[in-house]
């Protein structure tokens, strides 16, 4: 991996585990990263099985390109958002899959280069992209949103309580000099919360860089319409798994899973669902969270949460 490149991966056994079924199967990592789930997927498949990693970022294919270079199966490592899940599987030839892996979080490797502008720990430009190719930014939302989207975005994607104080306190400052690094956005966040606020809780610029880096990357718009696709792709008996960071995510795949459960009730091991014709998952056991060793080795892996489900027949 290249040394530029950090990304400590999150619930690795347990969503490897749980979305592995057949050895020789085709198996999708929608974020791949550095590659740390993709070369636990390979590692337990034979020669005749595929790996197909998708991601945005180019630092993150060439890591997992080299990471996964002595890989025994077949492996295709491709430029895209996940929400182009179609078009890459229809590109490679392939229908259906044998499972599909979400990891939504933000890698190590972007938050801990200040140049990427993901920290609200360290100087950097307002950038945020994990496409850097992409045109928006987040020095263009912080310097260009009228004052009321500006607050919808922090409230809506942080869920940020003083939003609008922060919003006011943002456009105030800009009419000075345009705001162009990460510090100087936490300064004016940190002016706008109250003291009392500011004791409490998780670092006070936390929700808002939240908030910005996902309507940069408009994230959670395109995630229901990525897990559909992705749903629709499975082979029955195929499973999807998904590793969630923050409570909105988490909501779209809870609510994606819901509506197509279609009230299953099958024990787990059926073939097919027999209870309803109409189900088209069933959910693999509950939520996972990261144990107390992980969160030790990983404080960052704090938040995350997996689901898996499987498609029914």
């Amino acid at each position: 991996m290249p040394q530029d490149f950090r990304h400590e991966t999150v619930l690795l056994r347990e969503s490897v585990e749980g979305i592995l079924g057949d050895p020789d199967g085709i198996y999708v990592d929608c974020t791949l990263g550095g590659g740390g789930h993709s070369a636990a997927l390979v590692d337990r498949l034979s020669p005749a099985g595929c790996l197909v990693g998708i991601d945005q970022d180019p630092a993150a294919l060439a890591a997992g390109r080299l990471r996964l270079a002595e890989a025994k199966s077949t492996v295709h490592v491709v430029r895209g958002n996940f929400r182009e899940l179609g078009r890459v599987l229809d590109g490679l030839g392939i229908g259906q899959v044998n499972g599909v892996l979400f990891d939504l979080g933000v890698s190590s490797h972007q938050i801990d280069l200040p140049e990427r502008g993901f920290s609200y720990m360290q100087d950097g430009p307002l950038d945020m992209r994990m496409n850097p190719e992409q045109s928006l930014t987040a020095q263009e939302i912080v310097n260009s949103y009228p004052e009321k989207e500006l607050a919808r975005v922090i409230f809506e994607y942080g869920e940020e309580r003083w939003a609008r104080r922060i919003a006011k306190f943002i456009v105030e400052a800009r009419q000075h000099r345009p705001l162009s690094t990460t510090s100087e956005l936490v300064e004016v966040i940190a002016a706008a919360i109250p003291a009392a606020a500011r004791r409490q809780g998780p670092h006070p610029a936390k929700r808002t860089f939240q908030a910005i880096r996902i309507e940069v990357n408009r994230e959670l718009t395109v995630l229901a319409e990525a897990l559909q696709t992705a749903i629709g792709r499975l082979k029955p008996g195929g499973k999807i798994g998904v590793i969630s960071f923050h409570s909105l995510e988490d909501r779209i795949v809870k609510n994606t899973f819901a509506a197509l459960l279609g009230h299953c009730v099958c024990p787990p091991r059926a073939p097919v669902c027999t209870c309803n014709p109409q189900a088209v998952l069933r959910l693999c056991g509950k939520p996972v969270i990261p144990s107390a060793d992980e969160l030790e080795r990983n404080p960052r892996a704090r938040s995350a949460k997996l689901r898996i489900a499987e498609k029914v027949g």
